[in-house]
């Protein structure tokens, strides 16, 4: 099982970027994540699962039709003053990522139709390299309640590497078709 602690306690164990201990690998990092990457080394990290801010916009409550208040996302931290203002923010962690990740390393980018274009363009403005895009299917979506759109059934990943030349990423190919009745893993 993984670690978990603050990141003030990380540094404090001495696991920083000048650090030649290990100790932090297979741990869970808790805080700001520009941060808590910028504590770690360089080129030291295999993958990266990432889950941003959706900027879900919501400029207001949202109501069921029975007029009970839906418990959406609406914290601070899911707060942007604009697409301008999001974009410097998935710009700067997907920076960090870059910089921690080993040649051969990749990201993993979870998000909604809220964010996950925004991020796609940004990842190969960074100059990643686009793998797949994988549908994560919800077995329990959120009904569209005003009946206007479509309900909102999936999210999408983004699976992208490091480096646009890497070829030695860890993708167990067998493993997956095996899992599948033998059937190759579709995104």
């Amino acid at each position: 099982m993984a670690a978990v602690f603050p990141l003030a306690d990380f540094r404090r164990a001495g696991f920083d970027r000048a650090g030649e201990s290990d100790a932090w690998k297979d741990s869970i990092i808790k805080g700001d994540c520009v941060a808590a990457l910028d504590a770690l080394p360089s080129q030291s990290v295999d993958a990266i699962f990432a889950d941003p801010p959706y900027n879900l916009q919501l400029g207001g409550t949202l109501h069921r039709p029975d007029q009970s208040l839906v418990d959406a996302v609406d914290d601070e931290w899911d707060q942007f003053a604009s697409f301008e203002a999001y974009d410097a923010f998935t710009r700067a962690w997907l920076l960090a990522c870059r910089r921690v990740l080993k040649p051969n390393g990749t990201i993993w980018v979870i998000g909604s139709y809220h964010n996950i274009f925004r991020v796609g363009s940004m990842l190969q403005n960074l100059d990643f390299w686009i793998l797949n895009d994988i549908v994560w299917r919800k077995t329990n979506p959120m009904p569209n309640f005003k009946g206007r759109r479509f309900q909102n059934a999936h999210e999408t990943m983004i699976w992208a590497s490091r480096d646009p030349k890497a070829k030695n990423y860890t993708f167990n190919y067998d493993a997956l078709k095996a899992s599948n009745d033998d059937v190759q893993m579709r995104s």
